[in-house]
């Protein structure tokens, strides 16, 4: 019996069926301390289990007898309209997923419709983004370092790329302890130490890529640190308050997202600041373990909000399905980082693409069997979390 084709790579990843699929393919391709700085998380990695796991407990209440010929996915955010409601959230050290990295990304945004986040641990400034996806609604991630001046200057460098939405992450007073990093003793750029030679040889095609592109520094902050949770607390100041929230809002004249909201009095602080949106996040389980599962946390973040201020989700998207629930619960709309960044290290730009997709025609057949005309038609009556 004849041996089966092989397929290629790109083959393999337009034929992908979900994010799963991807998450395998850039298993395969990437070396395994990479593929766990993306798929890791903090400590015992509860949070981020917590996080997939509430989605897991989702139950949809179905309406029938419904015209769904059409289920329009379009929603507005920040006075403008998106695709979907779906932002890719920024992530660090990009490139080390795929040479073109943050570019990729941005891209392949432009292309779906929706938000791509630079953040200030990326490997691309934010002119190369902008000039790489000139018509996408690109964002900034802000984390707020010792030297005020230098986070002036990177707030300046932002504007002038057009970007005119700031993203401030709060939960990172210090780094979390991710011990898969800390057991490959993951550097970046990674270093071709004796464990790392031996996934060169199990991965030639990313290695290759990685020796023969531009050499993976930090884009905003200076340099290529070997210790990963070193230079967070090292630059990063773990003093921020709510004072310097505002010294941010007089200095950025756009409009102002704070990520990494974990409680319901915080939310209502921010909301009362006059902040544009908070994100129900935990960093994706990277910072602290047993952290709120976002899901779970974030009706109350609504009812206790209202419409003073909107209302975003992150941690734990991994489906269209996922962003359905969600919305129907009170978010505008979900951050999505690990997804995306699996389809980047499987396929490069036509990974996320690929990603992007998937997410869409999910969503568009999970309205349909809900029995939903669009993603505006959402509410809670239509979900629940199950108990456990």
């Amino acid at each position: 019996m004849p041996a089966r084709p092989r397929l290629s790579r790109a083959r393999r990843v337009a034929d992908a069926a979900d994010v799963a699929d991807l998450r395998l393919l850039a298993r395969r391709r990437a070396p395994r301390m990479v593929f766990d700085y993306v798929d890791g998380a903090a400590e015992g990695e509860r949070s981020m289990a917590r996080a997939v796991e509430a989605f897991d407990r989702v139950e949809f209440s179905p309406r029938v007898l419904r015209d769904v010929a059409a289920a329009p996915t379009a929603v507005e955010i920040l006075g403008r309209r998106i695709a979907m409601p779906l932002v890719l959230g920024p992530t660090g050290f990009t490139r080390m997923m795929h040479r073109e990295g943050e570019r990729a990304v941005a891209r392949a945004a432009e292309r779906a419709g929706v938000p791509y986040t630079l953040s200030t641990m990326g490997t691309t400034t934010a002119a190369d983004v902008a000039a790489a996806a000139p018509d996408g609604w690109n964002w900034f991630q802000l984390y707020v370092v010792r030297d005020r001046a230098r986070t002036l200057e990177t707030l300046s460098l932002a504007r002038a790329a057009g970007m005119d939405v700031l993203v401030v992450t709060v939960d990172v007073p210090v780094a979390g302890a991710r011990l898969r990093d800390v057991r490959h003793g993951l550097t970046v750029p990674p270093a071709l130490r004796w464990r790392s030679v031996l996934q060169a040889v199990r991965h030639p095609a990313w290695w290759f890529d990685f020796l023969t592109s531009e050499p993976l520094r930090f884009a905003t902050v200076d340099g290529a640190p070997d210790d990963l949770a070193g230079i967070t607390n090292l630059m990063f100041d773990p003093s921020v308050t709510v004072a310097d929230l505002e010294w941010i809002r007089s200095a950025w004249q756009g409009r102002l997202l704070v990520k990494g909201v974990q409680r319901v009095d915080d939310a209502k602080e921010l909301a009362a600041v006059g902040v544009d949106g908070v994100v129900v996040s935990n960093h994706g389980g990277r910072q602290l373990d047993r952290a709120p599962t976002p899901l779970e946390l974030l009706p109350h973040v609504v009812a206790a909000v209202g419409d003073r201020t909107e209302v975003f989700l992150d941690g734990g998207v991994r489906s269209g399905a996922d962003v359905a629930a969600a919305v129907a619960l009170g978010a505008r709309a979900c951050f999505v980082g690990r997804a995306y960044l699996y389809g980047l290290m499987a396929g490069g730009e036509p990974g996320v693409r690929r990603v992007l997709d998937l997410l869409h025609a999910e969503l568009v057949r999970t309205l349909q069997l809900m029995g939903v005309g669009g993603v505006a038609d959402l509410g809670p009556d239509m979900v629940r979390i199950r108990e456990r």
